[in-house]
């Protein structure tokens, strides 16, 4: 406020009032000048910040698929998880029942395949005091991937909201969906990951696993920001090689233990699970889809430069688009350090899909998510554009069954050949 205008305030409240009425307005008066300064700097500094969020969200939301092209978020620049080498388990509910159960799996409760208004694709909704078992039966192997997406869809009234998790079992001698793994999964091996979610910035993550029920490891993590993702879908990736476990929720690594597994553990199933509250599964739903479970360990430089092909499920597309997600990005950073360590080497890059759609879609869009790939090495990675040429086979040359769900996710896959 300008030195004038207070001057005549002041001047009018002399020529109205008292000497002791003065006093004290003359106080209200400093007070209401201070007030509207701190109201003003106030909506300064949120037009600022709303300026800096507004642009760093505007970052975060541009994705590569021919067009404008940062393929990798900044926040996933350091994302290094790399997925297995070959699927041997892939669900995404496509051919489902709504309202029912997925085919083969297990449940101690009510677990139901559903659509959301606001997601593409078919995802499980676990209902609280439920177990879920998938239709698993492949053993994982000592070195292995998992990843799936899941949602929180939270209503915080003043209850405890449920606690969610989710984990790796080894179930030995028994059958991977056996009755008994719904009441105790640590009888074999079993590494927990449990969630409660909290309110402000109080999310505590727990991760426990076990040797033939006992305790082997233990470690947790408090006050997590789990609610800045609530509703939206989070991508989780476990890496397995050998003892050593690692987990991501999106491009943050939660977890990395070299020791977390006993050693000769042979994994075999992934189980989902939701304790019980106050809320109707209305209020608080727990969502997962697109599962996949791949084995082995992916040797980029190697299978490139010595055999002359790499070949990737881990480059993730948007469905039926072109679009890489995010969580591409480690595969990607892998595929550039070869190609940076070898700059006289030259790649054609082809894409392929699975037989669902139409065959002549399919070749299109296969040669549109090599062309994004390409955009992705030389934009994010710096790789020269001439040194990469693209093409698409679309579903002409599969590798694995289309029959299958498990064949169609290998199908999905992306090849990089040494020219």
């Amino acid at each position: 406020m300008k030195p004038g205008i207070i001057a005549a305030i002041i001047l009018s409240l002399v020529c109205s009032g008292s000497q002791a009425q003065l006093s004290g307005l003359l106080k209200k008066v400093k007070g209401k000048v201070n007030q509207r300064v701190d109201n003003k700097v106030d909506n300064a500094i949120d037009k600022t910040l709303d300026a800096i969020e507004n642009g760093a969200n505007s970052k975060k939301e541009v994705s590569a698929g021919g067009g404008d092209s940062t393929v990798a978020a900044e926040s996933y620049a350091k994302y290094d998880f790399v997925a297995g080498e070959q699927v041997i388990y892939a669900n995404e509910f496509e051919h489902q029942n709504q309202g029912e159960l997925p085919a083969g799996w297990n449940s101690s409760g009510n677990a139901v395949v559903v659509t959301l208004n606001t997601q593409k694709g078919n995802w499980l909704q676990v209902h609280q005091n439920t177990v879920a078992l998938t239709d698993n039966d492949s053993t994982f192997t000592d070195n292995c991937s998992v990843e799936f997406d899941f949602i929180f869809h939270q209503a915080f009234n003043g209850y405890i909201l449920p606690q969610f998790s989710f984990g790796l079992i080894s179930s030995g001698e028994l059958s991977s969906t056996d009755n008994s793994l719904l009441q105790n999964f640590e009888q074999g091996y079993a590494a927990e990951i449990k969630i409660q979610p909290g309110t402000q910035n109080d999310t505590h993550l727990h991760l426990q696993t076990y040797a033939t029920n006992s305790l082997y490891l233990n470690t947790d993590i408090k006050n997590y920001k789990l609610q800045s993702l609530y509703d939206k879908p989070v991508h989780v990736a476990i890496q397995v090689q050998k003892e050593r476990l690692r987990l991501w929720f999106n491009a943050e690594k939660m977890y990395d233990l070299p020791k977390a597994i006993p050693p000769g553990t042979i994994l075999n199933q992934l189980y989902f699970s939701l304790k019980s509250s106050a809320y109707s599964d209305v209020q608080n739903g727990y969502y997962i889809s697109n599962i996949k479970v791949a084995k082995g360990l992916p040797d980029t430089r190697h299978r490139l430069m010595d055999e002359g092909k790499f070949t990737t499920t881990g480059i993730l597309f948007d469905i039926n688009t072109a679009a890489i997600k995010p969580e591409s990005n480690g595969i990607l950073a892998e595929i550039a350090g070869v190609l940076q360590q070898y700059p006289g080497v030259n790649i054609l890059i082809t894409g392929h899909t699975d037989s669902d759609g139409d065959a002549k879609d399919n070749l299109e869009l296969s040669r549109k998510r090599a062309e994004a790939v390409k955009d992705a090495l030389v934009k994010n990675f710096g790789i020269t554009a001439s040194r990469l040429q693209t093409d698409g086979k679309g579903e002409d040359a599969p590798v694995a069954d289309n029959n299958t769900r498990d064949g169609k996710a290998q199908n999905r896959r992306v090849e990089f050949s040494k020219l």
